[in-house]
Order: structure tokens, then sequence, then C-alpha cells
């Protein structure tokens, strides 16, 4: 299987690297190109990866063409690489904003049937840098299962991924791919307290950030519904409670509804 990145930005990277760790291709099979030279030079210093000359060149022979570039800019190089893409070659964009029926009338011309290229759309989001990313997937009607567990296996490379339905695409931005800005605010937010308490800031960051990570876990692993661990925490006349009741007062539930809500919307519009 050769994969080539149109783009080698953070997201382009964190796939190349969790790829390769994972053993799913050798560094030899995997091909790309950026724009910017100082992006290639850095792929190809990380983690020797062969580079294009061009988006046309790269994508040559390509069974699996990434597209991890901003949606700015998709047009141009969706036209620039439509006459070259091998007519089995599975497309897999996660650019945010542009659906698989817009990637799919762009590549029109292409030796793939015109009504049906095999398009997969994802939505990851920042933590796949390290690993521990969420990904929600969707494909078009000429991507067969086999083809769509290959972009599955290629995303959970760094993190975790989940098919979805195009139509909740706009939700899963809201829900997760903008999430951990969200996560990052509250991180911050409980640092500041530690420190107003006397907590060294670092030690602080520390503090907030193992307990996010312990209570996700925890969630994942099925220990309860999160409202029934909450009720764990919660002591009667405890000082969870005391803090809890703070939240309900200050809207912090509202809050959040209302910014995920604001980011779906948001992503709608693109």
């Amino acid at each position: 299987m050769k994969i080539t990145f149109i783009g080698l930005g953070n997201m382009a990277t964190a796939m190349i690297g969790g790829i390769l760790k994972a053993g799913l291709v050798e560094k030899a099979d995997i091909c790309g190109f950026d724009i910017s030279a100082a992006a290639r030079e850095q792929a190809q210093a990380a983690f020797g990866i062969g580079l294009g000359t061009d988006n046309k060149n790269a994508i040559d022979g390509a069974d699996v063409v990434i597209l991890a570039i901003k949606p700015q800019v998709a047009e141009a190089v969706l036209a620039e690489i439509k006459d070259t893409l091998a007519p089995d070659a599975i497309i897999l964009s996660i650019m945010a904003g542009k659906s698989i029926a817009w990637i799919a009338e762009q590549l029109r011309g292409t030796n793939a049937p015109p009504s049906q290229p095999k398009i997969v759309r994802a939505m990851p989001n920042l933590p796949a840098l390290v690993g521990a990313g969420m990904s929600g997937v969707c494909r078009s009607k000429a991507v067969s299962d086999a083809e769509m567990d290959k972009a599955l296996r290629l995303l959970e490379s760094c993190g975790r991924a989940e098919e979805i339905p195009e139509t909740l695409i706009d939700a899963v931005i809201g829900v997760s791919g903008s999430a951990p800005a969200y996560v990052f605010i509250f991180i911050e937010a409980l640092a500041d307290a530690g420190v107003a308490a006397g907590m060294r800031r670092e030690q602080a960051y520390r503090f907030a950030s193992q307990a996010i990570i312990g209570s996700a876990r925890m969630v994942q692993a099925g220990k309860g519904h999160p409202g029934e661990l909450k009720d764990m925490v919660c002591s009667p006349g405890g000082t969870t409670i005391e803090a809890v009741q703070v939240l309900e007062e200050k809207g912090f539930r509202s809050a959040v509804i209302a910014a995920a809500l604001a980011a779906v919307d948001k992503s709608k519009l693109l």
C-alpha cells in the first residue's frame, strides 16, 4: 500500500508517525508534498519518507491519498491532481468544511468514475499528536467495507476512529474536534485555582490534567454513567458538592452545551 500525504502539517505528521509506529507500512511506502519547503524537510528528517516534486508527482501510483490541507486551497489542489489519481485510489480527507459530495464534484474528469470516486472523510482532533486522537469517519458509496477498514486502521494509528453518517460530522466537530480547546481552558482554570491556593504552577497543571485523564478513562472503561460517577465523588455535605453547586449556579453545564453547539453551527457555515 502506497500512501501519499498532500500537506505535511501537524495532523499529517501525527498520522505518519502513528502509521510507522504501528507497522502498517514501511517508510518507503509513504510519500508527501507540501508547498512549504520547511515542512517537507522536517517530515523527511523526522520519518525518512519520500517527497514529491509537486502534488501530481507525489500521488503518482498512490493507493491512498490523504488530503491534509486547508479547505481554502482544496479546490486548486484537487484540480491539480484529479487527472493523476489512480482509478482505484482512496481519497482520505481530513479537511474541515468540505463534504464528500463537494470533493466528488471537484474530481470529475478523473480516471475514476465521475459519480463514484472512493472518498473517505474524517474529522480528527489535536490529541492525535500524542496518539490519543478521536476521529469521526464517513465514506462515499463507492468505498467498500474492506477499503473503509483500511482507512480506519490508518486513523486508529494515532488514536480512535469510529464510522458515522456524514450528517453527524458537524456534531463531531463540536463534541470532539473543537473540544480539546475547551478542555485546555478548563485545565488552565483549575491550575489558576491551584496557584491561588498555594500550589506551584507546574504542579497545579500536573494535578489538574491527571484528574481529567483519569476521569475520562473511567467513562471509557464503562465504570458508570457520567452522572453516576459524579455522584460517587459528591459526599454528603462535602467539598465536591459545594463546588458542583457553584458550577451549576454559574451555568457551567449550559455554557459547555452552548459552546459546542456554536462550533457545530460554525462548521455548517463552512
